[in-house]
């Protein structure tokens, strides 16, 4: 199965990433995942489903220990078309 997951990190810097979110920035980054895209205001990346939950216990963990006050996210199956 594979997953993609959406996610913030609070409280936001408009000046400059915060700790938290760099923290979350990274795990994304070395997690053998697809499609990743971070900004400034959501990030998403795509996976198989145990590589997906693997980085958001990472994630979560990290950006909170970083001073993370809240990490919102969402976490979907994709769907393969079959024929």
């Amino acid at each position: 199965m594979r997953l993609r997951v959406e996610f913030t990190t609070e409280p936001f810097d408009l000046e400059e990433a915060p700790a938290h979110a760099v923290a979350a920035r990274e795990v994304i980054q070395k997690a053998p995942l697809d499609a990743v895209d971070v900004g400034p205001f959501g990030n998403t990346a795509e996976g198989e489903s145990e590589d997906v939950l693997t980085a958001v216990t990472a994630l979560l963990r990290d950006s909170l220990g970083a001073g993370a006050t809240r990490v919102s996210l969402q976490v979907n199956v994709i769907r393969e078309d079959t024929p």
